[in-house]
C-alpha cells in the first residue's frame, strides 16, 4: 500500500478557479471540519461551512465562507439545499452518546444524507469513517459509518472514505487523572495501535477534496497517526510533558459501561463502546487493507497531548 505524510506549504496560493467551485463542509466548527474550511479557505476556495448556530459561524463568514445554519443532518430538506450547486462535501456525523438507540438514530441520519446527496447532484462526498468500518460486526460505535459506507455506495456521488483510527484526542477526559499521577485506560499497557490527531484528518479530508473525485467509485484512505502510540507511550509522552512519572491504571472490560454511564452516555452506547474496546484488543477493530490508501499524519502523540493539557 502506498504511503504519505499530509504536510502543506506554509503559504498557499489562491486557485483563479474558486469562484466555479464550492465546497460543502459539515462541522466546521468542530475539530476535524475546522481544519477543512480552514485549509480549503487558505488555499482561496470557496467554503459553504454548515454550522447549527450561525454566531459560530462568524469567523468564517469574516473570512469568506458562506455560512449556512443547519441545526442538524436529519434536516433533509436544509442539506439538500445546502449541498445544491456545490463541487465536493465534508460529511460526518457526531455521535448522540446519550442515544438509547445510537445506531438507528445512525441509520436514520446517513439515510437522509444519501437522499440529500442524490438530491442536490453534489459529484464528490468525503466521508469521515473509521479503522475497521469494512466490519459488519463487533465494532460498537463504529457500526453506524460502516452502515453510511453502505449506504452512500448507494447514491450518483464518488465517494472518498477516510477511515481514521484512534483519535489522540480520546485521551481527554482522563488527563485530569494526572494530577495524582495516574493514566486510566481500557487498553492494555503495551497494546500498540494507530492513534491519529483529529489535525491530520482534517487536513487528509481536505487535501482529498482538492484532489477532486477518484477516477473509481470509492477510493478507501487509512488513516494513522506519525507512529503507533500505546497505553505505555502515552503515559511517557506525558510524563515528559509534565516532568513526572505517571503509573498507569488499566480497567477492565466489564467497567466501561460503568464508567460511561456515570459521565452521562446512555447504556446503549456505552455497551457499544465496550464492544469497539473488546474489537481494539481482539485484533476486530483494525485497518482492511485490501487496496486502500494507507497514510501517515505528520502531527506527533506529544504535540496533541501538549494542547490538550494547555502546555502547547
Amino acid at each position: 500500500m502506498a504511503s504519505e505524510a499530509t504536510r502543506w506549504p506554509s503559504k498557499a496560493t489562491p486557485d483563479r478557479r474558486s469562484e466555479e467551485h464550492m465546497f460543502v463542509i459539515a462541522g466546521a466548527t468542530g475539530n476535524t471540519g475546522s481544519v477543512v474550511a480552514d485549509t480549503l479557505l487558505a488555499q482561496g476556495k470557496k467554503v459553504r461551512v454548515l454550522v447549527r448556530d450561525a454566531a459560530k459561524g462568524e469567523a468564517f463568514r469574516k473570512r469568506g465562507a458562506d455560512v449556512f445554519v443547519l441545526p442538524s443532518l436529519d434536516d433533509e430538506a436544509g442539506l439538500t439545499r445546502a449541498l445544491t450547486g456545490a463541487e465536493a462535501a465534508y460529511i460526518l456525523s457526531p455521535p448522540d452518546v446519550a442515544s438509547s438507540s445510537f445506531l438507528a438514530d445512525r441509520r436514520k441520519t446517513f439515510d437522509v444524507v444519501k437522499r440529500a446527496v442524490d438530491a442536490s447532484g453534489v459529484g464528490h462526498v468525503v466521508l469521515l469513517s473509521s479503522i475497521a468500518a469494512h466490519r459488519d460486526h463487533g465494532t460498537g460505535p463504529i457500526l453506524s459509518v460502516a452502515y453510511a459506507e453502505r449506504v452512500l455506495r448507494e447514491t450518483k456521488a464518488k465517494l472518498t472514505f477516510v477511515r481514521a483510527s484512534y483519535f489522540l484526542e480520546n485521551w481527554a477526559p482522563v488527563l485530569a487523572a494526572t494530577a495524582d499521577g495516574k493514566l486510566p485506560t481500557f487498553l492494555p499497557a503495551d497494546l500498540t495501535i494507530p492513534m491519529v490527531a483529529t489535525k491530520d484528518i482534517g487536513l487528509v479530508a481536505a487535501k482529498a477534496l482538492l484532489e477532486g473525485p477518484p477516477s473509481a467509485k470509492v477510493d478507501i484512505i487509512e488513516l494513522a497517526g506519525a507512529e503507533d502510540e500505546s497505553p505505555r507511550t502515552i503515559a511517557a509522552h506525558l510524563s515528559t510533558i509534565l516532568g513526572k512519572p505517571l503509573e498507569l491504571d488499566v480497567a477492565p472490560l466489564d467497567a466501561v459501561v460503568p464508567v460511561f454511564t456515570s459521565f452521562g452516555v446512555s447504556v446503549d452506547a456505552a455497551s457499544l463502546f465496550r464492544e469497539m474496546y473488546a474489537g481494539l484488543q481482539n485484533g476486530t477493530v483494525a485497518f482492511e487493507g485490501n487496496g486502500a490508501r494507507f497514510v501517515r499524519g505528520s502531527t506527533g502523540a506529544e504535540a496533541v497531548l501538549r494542547g490538550l493539557l494547555g502546555k502547547g
